[in-house]
């Protein structure tokens, strides 16, 4: 490949119109284009092949020292110079999120087409917000979010051909994440709960604080597992109701919302003195940290015993629905008001973009806004639905990698990311010292390194735990103790080796801690690790676990002395018992 050399001290341009003319699109020479494009893509191949750590070496302060230019640089480089620099300075020390050995994070491999529909919408330069900067890209982002709509609700054939390109109404929203995809759906909510009566405008005219009052009610809260994403309580703030009001109800052993213990908490809001409105219900198709899938068929029923606006959070695992397979997982979804999808998940494109989606084509016209100059009334502007103002043509990447990949392509996909899931519990289950923690159904498993020894001991304490009487107080505490003291042994294990790993770098795998396991309500960390590479094979999975097994038996030693007294203190228990 030709090196792009860095100068000792690039050159300065002088800055006059004419040069300044050159650097726009298009370029009087398109050699010049072409050239400096593919020295660019030959940068990226580079970066691809590259082989080492995950992670560069630098340190975060070195990094802090190669970024601390403090002014606005005043006269122009050229762009080999500057080329150079972004090679050194930025591709060098970035992580290589596409490394099949990098299975932590909801992140993948995106297939190589993708920088191409990259250089396409940052050529084109489209702003979505309305057709006068965003012709032909405004048709396709309808049909792309059409498309996604009668995946999920499967709606009539009749019902697409009339609302696919009607301009009047919109199926739902191209965002810039999942972020603001679960903002929008909770805005909506908000409007259906509070809309406007008489002289009284709505909560969007009036405030939350007048339509609360206006309504009768003290409150306005938000119901979602305590797996619901951060982003929901961020929205909470952003709409008025506060953060405080997302009432977070416990999961089950399967990671998904306690339906029993969910209608507990609304029967208490319905007895209480304080009138509490329950705006939503959230169901999640996904948990972003174990991927599993409430029952959304139910949760709807109960949505709309209370009233609610029933939204789902699909950012994770919606685009699964491309495959029949999995459809049985949504059942329920259907009948969600709103569902949120990424783009940027399973569909496999780069960073980012979301949708919502409306069972309702007319649910949006309760946020619709309009200006003087852009998004007019009566426009086709896809601006007037959307919470955003100027957004790029990001649909293009999901509606162009759907017809280079179809349905089928997808499938084999998914298919591949359970495969390598459950390729992955069965080297931790067969190696003998790690613990598999959920029960994963979209391609996420949580897991704990726990030596073999270990491992025997927390078993023999449950059995005993089992076999005790009730009526021994004592005895059951004693216990009870002895296996939170162990487990915290585990916890800390687990936090050291997850940092090792990160300075052994050659393979990563995320942590996070559950209050949902078989030792609840006792928070145990767990290795988290997110198989949807389809470059990750079994090779590749049984050496993260051999790295994983090498190293946390390494720190093992460490913690053996502590080990060791829990130990003793159990055998002395049994000792006495007998």
């Amino acid at each position: 490949m030709k090196d792009i050399v860095m100068d000792k001290a690039p050159k300065t341009v002088k800055a006059n119109l004419e040069y300044l003319r050159k650097l726009f699109i298009m370029p009087d020479s398109p050699d010049k284009f072409i050239e400096f494009g593919r020295e660019l893509l030959e940068m990226l191949h580079e970066f691809f092949q590259e082989k080492g750590g995950i992670h560069s070496s630098i340190s975060l302060p070195d990094l802090t020292r190669i970024f601390n230019q403090t002014t606005v640089p005043d006269k122009p480089q050229l762009i080999k110079d500057v080329l150079a620099e972004i090679k050194q300075k930025i591709i060098k020390h970035s992580v290589k999120v596409g490394n099949p050995y990098y299975i932590g994070h909801m992140i993948s491999a995106v297939p190589y087409f993708m920088i191409l529909l990259e250089m396409i919408i940052a050529a084109l330069n489209q702003n979505q917000v309305k057709i006068e900067t965003a012709k032909a890209s405004s048709f396709v982002e309808r049909e792309i979010i059409a498309w996604m709509h009668q995946l999920v609700f499967g709606r009539r054939e009749r019902f697409y051909e009339k609302h696919i390109q009607d301009p009047r109404v919109a199926l739902g929203n191209v965002t810039a994440d999942g972020t603001i995809a679960n903002l929008t759906a909770l805005l909506v909510a908000r409007e259906k709960a509070f809309p406007p009566d008489g002289d009284f405008p709505g909560a969007r005219g009036a405030g939350i604080g007048r339509a609360l009052s206006h309504y009768g009610f003290d409150r306005a809260v938000v119901l979602v597992s305590t797996r619901g994403h951060y982003s929901i309580k961020k929205a909470a703030s952003i709409i008025g109701i506060g953060e405080e009001n997302v009432v977070t109800i416990p999961v089950d052993e399967c990671n998904r919302i306690d339906l029993r213990k969910l209608r507990r908490r609304i029967r208490q809001f319905q007895q209480d003195k304080e009138k509490v409105k329950v705006m939503a219900v959230i169901g999640i198709a996904g948990t972003t940290e174990t991927g599993n899938v409430d029952n959304l068929a139910e949760l709807g029923q109960i949505a709309r015993e209370v009233g609610a606006h029933f939204h789902v959070d699909a950012c994770w695992g919606g685009s699964a629905l491309l495959v029949d397979e999995y459809r049985t997982l949504f059942k329920g979804i259907e009948q969600a008001d709103s569902v949120s999808i990424d783009a940027h998940k399973l569909l496999y494109c780069p960073m980012t973009m979301g949708m919502v989606l409306f069972r309702s084509e007319r649910d949006l016209h309760v946020i619709r806004h309009s200006s003087q100059y852009v998004i007019r009334r009566n426009s086709v502007d896809t601006g007037r639905f959307t919470i955003e103002g100027s957004r790029p043509f990001a649909c293009l990447k999901p509606w162009a990698a759907l017809k280079i990949m179809g349905r089928d392509g997808y499938g084999l996909l998914f298919k591949q990311a359970q495969l390598s899931t459950k390729r992955l519990k069965e080297i931790l289950d067969h190696c003998g010292n790690f613990e598999t923690i959920s029960k994963p159904q979209l391609f996420i498993l949580a897991y704990r390194f726990i030596p073999e020894a270990a491992q025997e001991r927390l078993r023999t304490l449950q059995g005993v735990l089992r076999d005790c009487s009730p009526n021994c107080r004592d005895e059951v505490k004693e216990l009870e103790q002895k296996i939170r003291k162990l487990n915290h042994l585990i916890n800390g294990l687990n936090i050291k080796l997850h940092k090792a790993l990160r300075r052994d770098d050659s393979t990563f795998v995320s942590r996070t801690t559950l209050e949902s396991t078989r030792y609840r309500p006792q928070n145990i960390v767990v290795l988290r690790a997110v198989l949807v590479n389809p470059l990750t094979n079994r090779q590749i999975l049984e050496e993260i676990v051999s790295t994983q097994n090498r190293i946390g038996m390494q720190i093992w030693k460490e913690f053996l002395p502590a080990f060791g007294r829990i130990a003793e203190e159990t055998a002395e228990q049994r000792e006495a018992r007998a």
